[in-house]
Order: structure tokens, then C-alpha cells, then sequence
């Protein structure tokens, strides 16, 4: 069942989405080679908590940390440790509040160090895609419009392998609501996008195979040929004619851009 919510529910969502966007910009200023993954994990935790909202994540279906942390070839659902980031390595970092009633959810993939032309490019890729799934996010549309765009530009024109086994979502009271929002399928498939929808929209990317497997912890999902994957996600609130995106990447790119800066100084 899918659940349309009212203007002032949008306004709580967006309120509890963009603390994750604060969350995940505190992790780009802070994000550097000798860190544990279970640091960031923790001072993400923290800022949640004095921003008095709770960690989506920790709990659920007994998921132990307040973020999904992946590194390299781990696609989504990573555990934090103690393994250090080191220089070229990739992480994604998934974080989700809830707040007011609402839950917010959003990942972002940041590069450490100097990491190859060919991983920076699917990184590229697949944050680009996710806004041309977002451009088809618009009352009228179906499900399978934003799916097919995505998959069209990341596997059809790039050649990358476009993960099968896990999909986007709607979002809002639940942190997992109707519909499924795959990233790959046909145009005019699924259901019909209407406005007061609020959907995650999240492209997990492999540059190599589509196909992942289960770590021996029960959730981390790792690609089948160990090559990197990339993963971002935004909220979106359908509406006619545009998306509205209740997420944002702006703090995050800025925090990420100053960073980078600074540690290129050293």
C-alpha cells in the first residue's frame, strides 16, 4: 500500500532528510586516509542524536550501527570496523534519521586520496544517473520510467553492471514503505507516480558485474568480482512537472570540495 502524504508531512520529511544531508556533510569534512569506518560511524551517531532524532538504521532487523558504511567493492549495507581508509580507496556512507515521525534516508560515495580515472568516472556516472531517474520522478510517470533512465545510462551507455538484488523505496512514517523503486526496467511499467509520493531513489552501481553476494556478517553486499560500486540516494516527493528532492548534496559537495583542498596542501 502506498501511502500520499500532506503538505506539512512533506515539510517534516524534508526536515528529517536534510539532517541526514547535514550528516553526510560532516562525514565529507571530516572523511580522510587513516580514519576507522566505526569512527565516522560514531560521530555521525552523535550528531544525530544532538540533533534529537534517532538513527533509522540501528535496530532495524537488528542492523547494529547507525550507518551503512561500504568500502570499494562492498555495494551497500557495510558494517563499520576498524579498517583505516587508505589513500584510493572508495566509501559510500548511508545514514537515515528518524524525526518528528518521519524517517529520511540518503548515501553518498566519496573518494579518498588520489583514486583512478576509472573508479572517479563511475562515481560520476552513477550520481549522474540518479538525477536522470529524478527528472522521470514526476506525477504521470511510472516507476519503470525512472528505472529505465537510470539503467540506460549507467549499463546501456557506460557498460556498468546495474545491481538487480536491491532497489530504491517509498519512504516516510516506515523507513521501507511501498513502492519498490528498482534501477533498472522498461518505461511505462509499475506503478503510477502521483503527487504526495515520497520515494528514495538510490542507483547502486558495479563497475564490473551486476551480480553481489552476502558477506559472512549476514548484510554487508559485496560485488561478485570484487570491483568497486558506487551508491547515492536522495528522498523525492512526486510532484507534476518537477521532483521536489528533499535531500540535498550541496553541503556535502562543498564540505567534500574544501577537504580534498586542504588535504592536497599536506
Amino acid at each position: 500500500m502506498i501511502h500520499y502524504k500532506s503538505k506539512a508531512e512533506i515539510e517534516l520529511m524534508r526536515e528529517s532528510s536534510l539532517l541526514v544531508s547535514k550528516t553526510l556533510a560532516l562525514v565529507a569534512a571530516l572523511i580522510k586516509p587513516g580514519l576507522t569506518t566505526l569512527h565516522i560511524n560514531n560521530l555521525a551517531d552523535e550528531f544525530i542524536k544532538d540533533n534529537k532524532a534517532l538513527a533509522s538504521f540501528k535496530g532495524y532487523h537488528g542492523f547494529p550501527f547507525a550507518c551503512c558504511i561500504s568500502v570499494n567493492d562492498a555495494v551497500v549495507h557495510g558494517f563499520p570496523s576498524t579498517y583505516e581508509l587508505k589513500d584510493g580507496d572508495i566509501i559510500s556512507v548511508d545514514v537515515g534519521v528518524f524525526k518528528n515521525g518521519f524517517h529520511g534516508d540518503s548515501a553518498y560515495t566519496f573518494a579518498i586520496g588520489e583514486i583512478s580515472p576509472e573508479i572517479r568516472q563511475l562515481l560520476r556516472v552513477t550520481k549522474d544517473s540518479l538525477y536522470k531517474g529524478i527528472e522521470k520522478a514526476i506525477h504521470g510517470n511510472r516507476v519503470g520510467d525512472i528505472a529505465n533512465a537510470i539503467q540506460q545510462y549507467t549499463e546501456k551507455e557506460h557498460g556498468y553492471g546495474v545491481v538487480r538484488d536491491l532497489v530504491g523505496h517509498g519512504l516516510g512514517r516506515h523507513l521501507h514503505e511501498e513502492p519498490q523503486v528498482p534501477n533498472f526496467g522498461k518505461r511505462g511499467t509499475g506503478a503510477k507516480l502521483k503527487e504526495g509520493m515520497v520515494i528514495a531513489i538510490e542507483p547502486m552501481i558495479n563497475l564490473g558485474t551486476k551480480d553481489v553476494y552476502h558477506d559472512k556478517d549476514g548484510w554487508t553486499i559485496r560485488t561478485a568480482d570484487g570491483k568497486p560500486a558506487a551508491h547515492y540516494e536522495h528522498d523525492i516527493c512526486i510532484q507534476k512537472g518537477k521532483a521536489d528532492i528533499l535531500s540535498s548534496f550541496v553541503e556535502t559537495e562543498a564540505a567534500e570540495k574544501a577537504n580534498t583542498a586542504l588535504c592536497s596542501d599536506y
